[in-house]
């Protein structure tokens, strides 16, 4: 099978007077369908990670193939390029266009990847009705819920169908009963196909999902799977 994700070896270091070492010899390999876990305290090198595995940094060493593509031989445009249709970003902020509805903000993911005009609504659509805002198109983010806004940025992560979608502390500004129920869409979503990596400091949320990846200065420890 091949891999969505591939890591080889792959550190970071900040320079400076007293350069960081962000990420140490890290490897790591995700399969198509899965659902896992980064987990790990505050500077244990998470944020980083995901920086490297969502394109959005290059590492100082170490290799990053992202659905068998060498990211080291793309230049910053065609990186961009890859990451547009390859790599769907949710984040703990939802980053949504207050002057747009959520149809629009959605549709709006469309542009940067060259979906022409007249598909971008109707995918659009397609992706909120199925995350259940049916209902809810045409509201600007102010007249939703943090739950639904959420929703609005976990659909703009799917609409162009990319090979993994990377959510960043997806839970982390909602309500327990809220991060509950966004939890439980991903775990529909995963069931339906999605890959999704969670980056978390939550080990509750972490040991409730099937694969689990903990960090600790800037390396991964463990990497365990469960039955879940």
């Amino acid at each position: 099978m091949s891999l969505v994700l591939e890591l080889e070896d792959v550190a970071k270091t900040y320079p400076g007077t007293r350069p960081v070492d962000a990420l140490g010899g890290v490897g790591l390999a995700i399969e198509p369908g899965e659902l896992l876990a980064i987990t790990g305290p505050s500077g244990s090198g998470k944020s980083t990670l995901l920086h490297i595995m969502g394109t959005l940094d290059r590492p100082s060493a170490g290799v990053v193939q992202i659905t068998g593509v060498d990211t080291r031989e793309l230049s910053d445009r065609e990186l961009s390029g890859l990451r547009a249709h390859r790599i769907g970003f949710v984040f703990q902020q939802f980053f949504l266009l207050e002057a747009l509805s959520a149809l629009e903000n959605v549709a709006e993911a469309l542009v940067y990847a060259g979906v022409p005009a007249r598909q971008r609504e109707r995918r659009a659509e397609a992706v909120l009705e199925r995350i259940g805002l049916a209902e809810r198109l045409h509201h600007r983010p102010k007249a939703l819920s943090g739950g639904e806004q959420q929703r609005v940025a976990i659909a703009r992560a799917l609409v162009n169908e990319p090979a993994i979608v990377l959510a960043d502390e997806p839970t982390g500004n909602l309500d327990t009963a809220t991060g509950e129920a966004i939890l439980e869409l991903i775990r529909e979503l995963h069931a339906g196909g999605a890959t999704i990596a969670i980056i978390t400091h939550d080990r509750e949320l972490a040991r409730g999902l099937p694969r689990q990846v903990e960090m600790r200065d800037g390396r991964i420890v463990s990497d365990t799977r469960s039955d879940r």
